[in-house]
């Protein structure tokens, strides 16, 4: 029963090259690819049994023989009730309702709020999710105190709010009539899930800065995946900007700074989790993408994937014993419970305002606020955590954040070229 973990330990030692603090050493369990395996069983006792129920209910042909009060929620669940709409622009965001007779004081009002919220609900989150992941709680002149390392339980925890938020908004306001299959928001699920493990426990080996960075080259991996599963063609600037990304993430990552503080150190493993971030992260949008052929709106998609998502990590946490363990820690340590109900709260918040900035003022204007909360985002976790910059890396800072806004500027004036294009002719669709 040993052999698996002093393999994987082994493995993880021989791969970084590096020493493996004493505090990964705790226990074989605090391996992050052995926890990854122990999750990926977790979801996999779920999803297979689902699999196969939606296999039997298709064979028997249950749509045409299925009758009892079973019936409509099998029906929704493996059916769906609508079919799909060939009619939407664009299946990611539905179309943004224009302002109507409204003063330039009151759009620029909306805008400063939008902006405001935006940068408010995420900058705190990357703040606290630094702190949470990166620094100890309960420390003593005596006793170093602990950290928390159960990354799954803080995504139930951002889960399991925006969950709630988007039920809630849901039975408030007039929604689209809902036609997808539930089961098809388990894959944008379960890669959502998959890319935010990756994305705190990435912390435990990289800086917040170099995560930031990555996250902002994921076009390059999303537009790969836009060809495998959605069979898209893009233009010569999108190639060109994603090139100038790559470059410039690059420079950042091979800069040295003399004197690093050991947390700043990017590591094998911060590496390999990132480009797992990466690439789940660029299977969910595009997933989300086709789901959107379907008349629904982003908050009944916000609903239909948070609602797996709490069912997938929920019954992973009981498997492994890790709720009862986390809620105790909380008992514990009330500075982290207030920090996890905070992350929660600002990433339920933040997606609201998403959905807000775009229906207001389309995905431009959202694209270049989120590109300077990214800016902001590294030098807040410079000023906060004292990470360290070289000047080389502050240029491949430079060159990623240009390429991001040459993606805008081009992307609008593609769009406005697209609206003069002949009826018959169809603009190439872009990622």
């Amino acid at each position: 029963r040993f052999c698996l973990p002093l393999v994987l330990s082994s493995l993880l030692t021989m791969a970084t090259g590096e020493q493996i603090s004493p505090a990964l050493q705790d226990s074989w369990g605090d391996f992050w690819l052995f926890r990854f395996f122990v999750n990926a069983a977790g979801y996999a006792s779920i999803v297979v049994p689902g699999f196969l129920l939606i296999q039997y209910f298709k064979r028997r042909n249950y749509l045409e023989t299925g009758r009892g009060i079973c019936f409509p929620v099998i029906k929704s669940c493996v059916f769906g009730s609508e079919v799909k709409s060939v009619h939407q622009e664009d299946g990611s965001l539905p179309p943004r309702a224009e302002p109507t007779e409204s003063s330039t004081a009151r759009q620029v009002f909306k805008l400063l709020f939008c902006a405001a919220g935006l940068q408010a609900s995420y900058l705190t989150w990357g703040v606290l999710q630094e702190r949470v992941m990166t620094r100890t709680y309960g420390a003593t002149e005596t006793d170093p105190g602990e950290k928390f390392t159960d990354s799954q339980f803080l995504v139930f925890m951002n889960r399991i709010l925006a969950f709630t938020v988007a039920g809630l908004y849901c039975a408030l306001t007039k929604q689209p009539r809902h036609g997808a299959p539930m089961y098809k928001y388990s894959f944008a699920s379960l890669s959502n899930i998959l890319s935010s493990w990756c994305q705190y426990e990435a912390l435990k080996y990289i800086s917040f800065p170099t995560q930031v960075l990555a996250k902002a080259s994921k076009v390059i991996p999303v537009m790969m995946m836009g060809k495998l599963v959605s069979r898209k063609s893009y233009e010569y600037w999108e190639y060109l900007t994603a090139a100038l990304i790559s470059v410039g993430v690059s420079m950042f990552l091979l800069s040295s700074a003399p004197n690093r503080h050991v947390s700043t150190v990017t590591t094998f493993s911060g590496v390999v989790l990132l480009a797992g971030y990466i690439i789940f992260d660029s299977f969910t949008s595009n997933w989300q993408d086709a789901l959107f052929t379907y008349k629904m709106s982003p908050v009944q998609m916000m609903f239909g994937v948070n609602v797996f998502s709490c069912l997938f990590t929920v019954g992973s946490l009981l498997e492994q014993g890790a709720l009862l363990e986390s809620v105790r820690f909380m008992a514990r340590h009330s500075e982290f419970t207030a920090h996890a109900v905070l992350l929660s709260v600002c990433s339920a918040c933040g997606q609201l305002f998403i959905f807000y900035t775009i229906n207001q003022f389309g995905a431009a204007v959202f694209t270049i606020i989120m590109t300077l909360r990214q800016a902001f985002a590294i030098l807040l976790s410079c000023l906060i955590y004292g990470h360290t910059v070289t000047v080389v890396g502050g240029l491949g800072v430079a060159v990623v954040f240009m390429a991001l806004f040459l993606r805008v500027y081009a992307r609008s004036r593609m769009k406005k070229r697209s609206k003069k294009l002949p009826p018959g002719e169809t603009p190439v669709q872009k990622v």
